[in-house]
C-alpha cells in the first residue's frame, strides 16, 4: 500500500506547536505507522520570499519569542485583535502563497497546530485538494474566541483536550461527530514512559534533602526573571529551578544564599526526570507546562493577573475546577501558597492522580480514522486490526 503523506502544521511562536508537531510525529514512527510525516513551518511558506525577514532582521515567530522571554504580555489581548485584522488583510495575498505550496507539495491529511490562521489554511487546502481532511488540533486548553482556534463553518474536525474546548466547538456551530475530544494536551512521548529514577540517590547528586519536600520551578524555555523573586521568597524550601536556554539567569540563582539547598539547571532535554524529583510545580499557566507537571504528579501553583496570556486565562480556571493546585494574582503570595500546599499535598496528590492523559496516541488514532473516511482499503483494515 503506498504510504499516506500527512502534513502537521506548525510555528515555532511559544513552542509548543512544534513540540506538539514533534511528539506526533514521534508516536507515529513508533507505531509503525503508514504515513509520510512532513513538518510544515506556516511562517517559511508565508514568507517563503523572506520580505519579512528582511524588513524586520528577524523570522515573525521571534517577535513574539522576545517579548515571551522579556515578559512583555501586558496588552497581548488588544495586540491580538490588530494580527487577525492584519491577518484578515493579507488574505488574498497569504491564499495564493499557501495554494502554491499545495500545487508543489500535495497532501492525503493536513492537520493544523496553530490558532488564528486556520480559515486562510482551510480555504486553500480546499482549493487545491477538495478531497483532503483538514484537521485543527488545539494546543491550548480553551479557544479565545472569535478568530482565534475554532473558525466556524468549516467542514473541518476539531480536536479538543477539554471539555470546555468542546463545548466551545459546539457554539461555533460544529455537530458532535465533527469534534473530537482528548483526554489532555499533546506530550512528547518521554513524559507517557516510566522512568528509571532512583529519587533519594538524585536529589542526593544534586545536594538536596530526600526528606523535604522539592518544589519544580519552571518559566518556559527561557526562564523569567519571576524565578529570582521566587527564590528569595522562599529561601527556606529545597527548590529546583529549570531556567532552559537562560544561562544568566542559571548563574543569578544559583549565586543566591538560601537556608535550604536550591539548584538551578540550565538547558536539559530531560525535563522529565527532573520533574520526577519533585514534590510539587511553579511556574505559568501555559498549557505545555501545567499538562507536563500535572503528568509526572505535581499539584502546580501559578499565576492569573492582567499579564497572563489572554489564550491561558482558563487555564486558571481548569486548575482550580480539578483541584489540582492554587492559582495566585500575583508572586506577593508565594510563600503563603507554597505553604498551604504543602501541608495539603496529599489531597492535592489525589486530585492530580485522577488526571490520565493519553492524547498524543487518542490524536494519532484520529488522525487514521479521518484518513480512513476518504480510503475504503484504510476503513476495512482498522476494523480488521481491531
Amino acid at each position: 500500500m503506498m504510504k499516506k503523506t500527512i502534513d502537521l502544521i506548525y510555528f515555532n511562536a511559544g513552542g509548543g506547536h512544534r513540540s506538539a508537531a514533534l511528539a506526533l510525529q514521534a508516536i507515529i514512527l513508533a507505531e509503525q505507522r503508514p504515513w509520510n510525516v512532513r513538518l510544515v513551518n506556516l511562517f517559511e511558506v508565508l514568507d517563503s520570499d523572506g520580505v519579512f525577514q528582511k524588513i524586520t532582521g528577524m523570522a515573525p515567530e521571534d517577535l513574539y519569542n522576545h517579548r515571551l522571554k522579556r515578559g512583555w504580555t501586558l496588552g497581548l489581548s488588544t495586540e491580538l485583535k490588530v494580527l487577525q485584522a492584519m491577518i484578515r488583510l493579507g488574505h488574498a495575498t497569504m491564499l495564493r502563497k499557501l495554494e502554491q505550496h499545495w500545487l508543489e507539495h500535495s497532501s492525503d491529511l493536513v492537520v493544523s497546530l496553530v490558532p488564528n490562521f486556520n480559515k486562510v489554511l482551510y480555504q486553500s487546502v480546499k482549493n487545491k485538494m477538495p478531497t483532503v481532511p483538514f484537521v485543527t488540533v488545539l494546543t491550548d486548553m480553551a479557544d479565545y474566541p472569535p478568530h482565534f482556534w475554532i473558525e466556524s463553518g468549516l467542514d473541518q474536525q476539531i480536536v479538543c483536550g477539554t471539555g470546555r474546548a468542546a463545548d466551545q466547538a459546539r457554539e461555533a456551530g460544529y455537530k458532535n461527530d465533527q469534534i473530537s475530544q482528548t483526554s489532555g494536551m499533546i506530550l512528547k512521548p518521554s513524559f507517557h514512559r516510566t522512568l528509571d529514577v532512583n529519587r533519594v540517590e538524585e536529589l542526593n547528586n544534586l545536594g538536596l534533602d530526600p526528606e523535604r519536600p522539592t518544589g519544580i520551578v519552571m518559566f518556559g524555555g527561557h526562564g523569567s526573571s519571576d524565578m529570582l523573586r521566587i527564590a528569595k521568597a522562599l529561601k527556606d524550601f529545597q527548590l529546583i529551578h529549570l531556567c532552559g536556554h537562560n544561562a544568566k539567569l542559571t548563574s543569578q540563582l544559583n549565586s543566591i544564599k538560601t537556608q535550604a539547598r536550591q539548584v538551578a539547571i540550565g538547558f536539559s532535554l530531560n525535563i522529565e526526570r527532573y520533574m520526577s524529583l519533585g514534590d510539587f510545580f511553579i511556574g505559568k499557566p501555559g498549557p505545555a507546562s501545567i499538562s507536563e507537571a500535572l503528568q509526572m504528579g505535581l499539584p502546580v501553583i501559578t499565576v492569573e493577573n492582567s499579564w497572563t496570556m489572554p489564550q491561558e486565562r482558563f487555564n486558571t480556571v481548569w486548575i482550580r475546577e480539578q483541584g489540582v493546585g492554587i492559582v495566585i494574582p500575583s508572586l506577593r503570595s508565594i510563600r503563603n501558597s507554597v505553604l498551604r500546599l504543602v501541608a495539603d499535598l496529599n489531597q492535592y496528590r489525589e486530585s492530580v492522580a485522577k488526571i490520565k492523559n493519553s492524547a498524543v496516541f487518542e490524536v494519532v488514532e484520529i488522525l487514521a480514522n479521518q484518513l480512513a473516511r476518504k480510503d475504503p482499503h484504510l476503513t476495512e483494515s482498522i476494523a480488521q486490526s481491531s
